[in-house]
């Protein structure tokens, strides 16, 4: 019986590696602006970039709005990696654990990429992994990745 896992999903950037991260970092309540995928975010509980801030969600996976709660729980700025927790409204009725990994990976050939990971544990085994997740991070990074490429 494997409840727990990990999911990764990487994607080629047209954008700066620098500038896409700087969104997420800095500027993440573009989102809503930028994606159809993502219906609202608004700050919870601190504010929207610093660690221990708890934002609540909703967007779309799999054809159905989710809500939920979002901890920033690391920033590490030098390699572009932010670490986030997913808690509450769907995440909780599914994954005891749900941890998201962002990172940005700058190229030395222009190829630069961002990478999602989710590690979960869900709470019963009947209870698919959260593969939807992947496909809306893709969708994502391709909406931002275009918005940043914008003249």
């Amino acid at each position: 019986m494997v409840l727990a896992g990990k999911l990764i999903t990487e994607i080629e950037l047209k954008s700066p590696a620098v500038k896409f991260y700087n969104l997420f970092a800095k500027q993440l309540h573009d989102a809503q602006k930028i994606s159809d995928s993502v219906h609202e975010t608004k700050v919870h509980e601190g504010d929207w970039h610093g660690i221990g801030s708890v934002k609540q969600w909703t967007y779309v996976v799999d054809g159905k709005v989710i809500t939920c709660l979002e901890r920033i729980e690391a920033i590490d700025e030098q390699n572009k990696t932010n670490k986030y927790t997913l808690f509450g409204g769907d995440v909780s009725s599914h994954y005891k654990k749900f941890t998201l990994i962002f990172q940005v990976i700058e190229n030395n050939d222009g190829h630069d990429a961002v990478k999602w990971t989710v590690e979960y544990e869900k709470l019963r085994e009947d209870i698919e992994p959260p593969n939807g997740y992947m496909d809306y991070f893709n969708k994502l990074t391709r909406d931002v990745d275009a918005h940043l490429i914008k003249p």
